[in-house]
Parts: C-alpha cells; structure tokens; sequence
C-alpha cells in the first residue's frame, strides 16, 4: 500500500513539473525601451527590463565589438529603431520554440501596435533572414519562408543588387 502511495505522489510531482515547463502560445503587451538590433530589442514589462529575441528571422549584425557591422546591418537596426523604439508592442511565445535562449534571451514574435506581425515585416522587406534554431519548425515559418522569398523575387532590403554579395 505504501509503495502505492508513493508512485502516486511521484507521477503527481512529475506531472506538475512538466505541466509547469511547458510553454503555451501566449500574448502580452510590452515597451519596447530600446532596439539592440534589427532581431534583438530591450522591453519593459511590468517595469521590469528584459531582451527579446525575435523568433524566425536573422538579421545582419551590428553590435559585435570584435567585427565590423554586417552587410545591411545598419539599415536593419536603423528600420526596427524606426518602428519599435518607444513603442507598446504585443508579444507572442510559441510553445514550439521554448522561453528563452541559451542567453537569456525571451523568445517572440512582435506585432505593432496595428497588429502587423514585425517579424514578417522585415522578412518582407529585406532587412532579415528567415531563421530556424536548431532545425526546429516554429509557428509562422511558412509565412516567414513566403516574406523572404518575395524579398529576394522582388530585390529588396539586403537581397538588392548593388546591398550585399552572397
């Protein structure tokens, strides 16, 4: 009976242990305090500071000391200061994609205030890369595939002739 009980009260703790780990697709509203880069930006929520790291894109870095900006960087960070900075934002998890990186780093899609999903946005208008961490399909990646794509077709952002030689 005891070794019953027991086994009883250990699937009860693992359960609520997994039940707790888990991350559900959630919204919640933020200001944006600063951009770092073009898929990299600082928030407030509940007067609390912390970094987000956009999901599914990559765009070119600007903020490595040890390297020069990469091809198109400026612009990206330029374009995401330009609609972010200052901003309330929505944020979205995707339970696909876990809380945080391996930095710290909160993981979301952010829609402006007119709901366009940001992340989309700079897909399409080439300021960014779409992205996949660690071969992990996530929520939006065949819009995001779709936005790139019409970024390159049309010769936008970084994938204009005279931006960047891949």
């Amino acid at each position: 009976m005891l070794f019953i009980i027991l086994v009883g009260i250990l699937v009860f703790v693992i359960r609520s242990s997994s039940e707790k780990n888990r991350i559900v697709s959630s919204k919640q509203s933020a200001t944006v305090s600063r951009v770092v880069d073009g898929d990299t930006i600082k928030i407030l929520i509940q007067e609390k500071e912390d970094t987000v790291r956009l999901i599914g894109i990559d765009a070119p870095e600007t903020v490595d000391q040890n390297k020069p900006a990469q091809c198109f960087g400026k612009e990206a960070s330029n374009k995401a200061k330009e609609l972010l900075s200052g901003k309330t934002i929505t944020l979205e998890s995707d339970s696909t994609q876990g809380d945080r990186d391996e930095y710290g780093r909160l993981l979301r899609y952010v829609f402006l205030p007119d709901g366009t999903n940001f992340d989309e946005f700079m897909l399409k208008e080439g300021y960014a890369r779409e992205y996949m961490f660690k071969n992990n399909p996530y929520k939006y990646q065949s819009k995001f595939k779709n936005a790139e794509k019409m970024a390159k077709e049309n010769k936008r952002g970084l994938w204009s002739d005279d931006a960047c030689s891949f």
